[in-house]
Parts: C-alpha cells; sequence; structure tokens
C-alpha cells in the first residue's frame, strides 16, 4: 500500500484531451497514467465522456495505491479562465522590507480578488514585478528599505460554475478537488523541458516559479509562511 503524503493525483480536462496521472512524490516518477484524446471543435466538456474515463481509471488507481482515492488535483484547459491584474501600493517609511509586511499585502490582494470576484477559483497568484522606491526589481529580497513600495501581480482564475459540475462528477466517487492549476500556465513555465505534465505540475506547486503564491489547503499543510516562495493558505 503507498502512504497517501507519498503520491499526488492529477485530472487533466480540456475539451480535446483526458488524462490522469498518479505521482509519486518520494520517487519523482509517473506510477500510472492514461490519456484520452477527444476530437471536438467547441469548448466544452463532454461529461458522458468524463464519466467514462473516470470508471475505467479509477478503480485501477485505487488497486495500485491500495486505498480509496480521496483528493485530486485539477488541471485544466479552458478560454473560459481569466486573468486579473493587479497592483497594489503601500507606504512604508524607511522600514526594512520584510516577510510579514509582504504577507500582509499578498494577502490583501487575495481577499481583493474574493471580494469583487466572487464566482471565481483563484489557480496560480504570480508577482510579476517589485517597485521599491520607483526602482523595478524582477525579484524579492529581504533587505529592501524604502518609504513607498509597489508590487504588481496577476491571479489566474477560473469560473466557479464552469468546475462545479466536474466537482459533482467527482462527488460520485467520493473525490475532492483540492487544488487547481492552469494546464497553459504550467505549459508555459516549462517551454524548453520535455518531461511528463504530472511532473510538471509538481514542480509548479513546489516552487518551480519563486515569484509565484503557493496557496496551500489548511487542513492539508501548516508551514511557516516565508519559505523558498510565498506561501499562503487558502
Amino acid at each position: 500500500m503507498i502512504e497517501e503524503r507519498d503520491f499526488r493525483t492529477y485530472l487533466n480536462i480540456s475539451t480535446s484531451q483526458l488524462g490522469i496521472y498518479l505521482f509519486d512524490t518520494k520517487n519523482f516518477k509517473c506510477l500510472y497514467e492514461d490519456q484520452l484524446m477527444i476530437d471536438t471543435k467547441i469548448d466544452l466538456i463532454n461529461f458522458n465522456i468524463l464519466i467514462e474515463f473516470l470508471e475505467k481509471n479509477i478503480f485501477k488507481i485505487e488497486k495500485l495505491i491500495g486505498k480509496f482515492l480521496n483528493n485530486i488535483y485539477l488541471i485544466i484547459q479552458t478560454k473560459k479562465k481569466n486573468k486579473i491584474d493587479l497592483c497594489i501600493k503601500k507606504k512604508n517609511y524607511e522600514e526594512n522590507i520584510n516577510s510579514t509586511f509582504l504577507e500582509s499585502i499578498l494577502i490583501d490582494a487575495k481577499d481583493l480578488v474574493k471580494e469583487n470576484y466572487p464566482d471565481v477559483k483563484i489557480m496560480h497568484m504570480v508577482v510579476t514585478k517589485y517597485i521599491v522606491d520607483g526602482i523595478s526589481y524582477s525579484s524579492f529580497q529581504d533587505n529592501f528599505v524604502c518609504d513607498d513600495f509597489c508590487l504588481e501581480l496577476y491571479i489566474n482564475c477560473i469560473p466557479k460554475n464552469f468546475v462545479s459540475e466536474i466537482d459533482n462528477v467527482l462527488e460520485k466517487y467520493q473525490i475532492k478537488i483540492i487544488g487547481y492549476l492552469d494546464k497553459d500556465y504550467i505549459e508555459d513555465c516549462f517551454k524548453n523541458e520535455k518531461i511528463e505534465l504530472c511532473m510538471k505540475a509538481y514542480k509548479i506547486q513546489n516552487g518551480f516559479n519563486n515569484n509565484e503564491v503557493k496557496l496551500v489547503p489548511k487542513k492539508l499543510e501548516n508551514k511557516g509562511f516565508f519559505e523558498k516562495f510565498f506561501q499562503l493558505f487558502s
């Protein structure tokens, strides 16, 4: 039996392809993979095909891990996603910019999106620029000292109603989606690397892009805020 903490299951859904992957997080390899190409010209998910695909694969994965599959990460590719650009400014009065100060800005950004876009789920939150007293930086330094601090970032999100039907399908198998990833974003980060999609997704979730904020489910993890990259509880 495989311990739950030693693997992650990814479900890849687009209008043209379905894929499911069981990834070994200890040995960094794919333990199980199945893909199905779909011939379609419209941006709609065929849920009958999805159900057949899940019926075929979930039992095989559960037999392999020796237990029921409870959680899954959804990798989605669709034209229905949204990109929200934000610019947040704060006075700092010559104080040192530390992780606590930065955390407060990131929480403000996340809360701003949730308040103004209540019908979306956040997939990725990426800082594009740090502006310190008018000077731009592409990465964060823990020793910034300034009067004015500005953070430019974008939020990659997806409408809740778009994924609600996928949630409903998976609930029939007592499986919960615990994370959402944008396939286009993943592929863009690995333009020149020929590795499996599940490996790309795992790397993205574990800090491949140092400027991406990590959104961690509260019940799954409880670590300090500032590690190798930013981390917020979703």
